[in-house]
């Protein structure tokens, strides 16, 4: 989903409650390059960062048995989604442009998509051009109805069936 669903806060309560591994495909990314998102956009260009997010997707399905928080822009690759799918299940966690804005609140200015005089607009425009490729998710659940608890207790029940 959109940055500010809940990606990275649902993904390590699910995997600590499954005792699998979490990881943040974005921090990974950050960790490996050993600079911020933003710096990797300015210094090398949003394609760059994109295949390093893919190049990393395909290294993690030689690991597997994951719970992994990719970036909003992951699922509109489809070659991303043809990598773990199956048998990974993918969960969008569905929100507005403004919940999602307003979750994020003063961490807006560390997603370089967001750095734009109308980060509101942006994120509009971000749900426009990749509704399709999120919607396409195994499981859909409407983040803007439930607490962040209980969008963990839905993923969990997603969780125990088994494709």
């Amino acid at each position: 989903g959109l940055p500010g669903c809940g990606k990275t806060t649902v993904g390590q309560a699910v995997a600590e409650l499954t005792g699998r591994t979490f990881l943040d495909l974005d921090a990974e990314i950050e960790r490996r390059e050993q600079r911020s998102i933003s710096q990797i956009f300015a210094e090398r260009g949003e394609p760059y960062f994109r295949q390093r997010e893919r190049e990393l997707t395909e290294e993690l399905t030689l690991v597997g048995n994951m719970v992994v928080a990719p970036g909003g822009g992951w699922v509109a690759d489809p070659e991303n989604v043809a990598l773990v799918r199956p048998p990974s299940q993918l969960v969008y966690l569905r929100v507005q442009p403004a919940t999602a804005l307003k979750r994020l609140g003063p961490m807006r200015t560390l997603r370089p998509l967001l750095m734009r005089p109308n980060p509101l607009a942006e994120l509009a425009r971000l749900l426009a051009a990749r509704q399709a490729a999120y919607e396409s998710a195994d499981h859909v659940i409407n983040a803007e109805l439930y607490n962040a608890q209980r969008v963990i207790e839905k993923v969990m029940e997603l969780a125990s069936v088994k494709v």
